[in-house]
């Protein structure tokens, strides 16, 4: 069975589109385009009643939510990007909570106030944009200091924690703001690890507008 995934250019649905190549998992896309509001159609609507993407249909199952996602699909296929043990599991529950609520809230807002707002006509926030540097480097502190300790978030292998981070971290170059990874030693050097890979690669040329 494909797995038809509704975006799909969009950092999120990136997310899950990178999971599905990173385990060899056969999909095709839908597209669904934000500026023009199609995520608020009423057939959409049906398969996301909040209206966001990523969603994805796998025959008759329905399924919403990046991170609920790539956890599903890695529970499915018994994937490794979940680890090794129950202990690593824990640590990428862990790293994809920390992904999801101090990682990624702080990118997406600049995302909106250097590349959205003055796209739509809105003054961009300033002092607002302040706050997430300084909040963003703090966080940043704390990956530094685990990734001192590892290869990757979780230990030596590449798994969802890792994974999850990608498509949102693109943006910090974009951003000029990629001395926050450039000037701390591991995070850079886990940066280039993880965004090298070949899925990623894939994933960036097929759907390269970094939405």
């Amino acid at each position: 069975m494909v797995v038809k995934v509704y975006g799909p250019e969009y950092a999120s649905t990136k997310r899950v589109i990178l999971a599905l190549v990173e385990m060899g998992i056969d999909y095709e896309v839908v597209k669904v385009d934000l500026f023009k509001g199609e995520h608020k159609t009423p057939e959409f609507l049906k398969l996301q009643p909040f209206g966001v993407v990523p969603v994805v249909q796998d025959g008759d199952y329905t399924l919403y939510e990046s991170r609920a996602i790539i956890r599903y699909y890695a529970e499915k296929y018994k994937s490794e990007l979940l680890g090794k043990t129950i202990e690593e599991r824990g640590l990428v529950e862990q790293w994809l909570e920390i992904e999801a609520h101090n990682f990624h809230p702080l990118v997406y807002d600049l995302v909106v106030q250097v590349l959205f707002n003055p796209k739509l006509g809105i003054p961009t926030n300033l002092e607002r944009v302040k706050e997430d540097d300084e909040k963003l480097a703090r966080v940043l502190d704390v990956y530094e200091e685990r990734l001192s300790q590892s290869k990757y978030l979780v230990g030596d292998s590449f798994t969802l924690a890792d994974l999850s981070h990608i498509p949102f971290t693109q943006f910090l170059g974009s951003l000029g703001k990629e001395h926050l990874l450039r000037d701390r030693k591991h995070v850079s050097a886990w940066w280039d690890d993880i965004s090298s890979r070949p899925s990623w690669k894939k994933v960036h040329e097929l759907y390269p507008a970094p939405i």
